[in-house]
């Protein structure tokens, strides 16, 4: 598949020069950094979240994992993970599982967790499971310029010591 139509013609439309990077197939963006030898935090991975508004992509490291309560917090609603038919619905053009980083490729608003900021290098899913985008950070902070930036992740070995915010991360709270 390689990239994205979508994707290839926002960023083509927003003049980011890239290069794409071709990789054995991975199962997940740790195994993509590590397939591909880069540093997951450098690897920008999307996330899909369900609101009360329709859907909102949060971008974090492939080092990191999304805290559901602390974006709900942010959001001051209520969150919870989009379901893979929902996802494959609104990238289309993609494998399941492997959704670009960039939300207004597709209409949906956004969110960039901040520890992707000031990296020299940065590489983004493509929309199949072999290919990655890479480009040079500051590209990828113009293209995220117009994006909120907040801090909405941990690292894995993290999520055991963090207060228990539930109540945030269902429907109903």
């Amino acid at each position: 598949m390689a990239i994205a139509l979508s994707v290839r013609q926002y960023l083509d439309d927003h003049n980011v020069k890239y290069d794409l990077v071709v990789h054995d197939k991975t199962k997940c963006s740790a195994d993509t950094a590590h397939t591909c030898h880069i540093p997951e935090n450098e690897l920008a991975k999307g996330v899909v979240v369900k609101r009360k508004k329709g859907y909102l992509l949060a971008i974090l490291p492939a080092s990191r994992k999304l805290r559901l309560g602390k974006l709900g917090q942010w959001l001051k609603q209520p969150i919870c993970l989009a379901s893979e038919d929902e996802i494959s619905d609104l990238f289309d053009d993609c494998d399941i599982g492997a959704v670009p980083p960039i939300g207004e490729a597709y209409g949906l608003k956004a969110v960039v967790d901040e520890t992707l900021n000031g990296h020299e290098d940065i590489y983004l899913e493509a929309g199949d499971h072999k290919t990655l985008i890479h480009m040079t950070g500051k590209q990828f902070e113009r293209l995220m310029k117009k994006v909120p930036h907040e801090n909405f992740c941990t690292a894995p070995n993290m999520e055991n010591t963090l207060p228990d915010m539930k109540r945030f991360s269902y429907w109903g709270a």
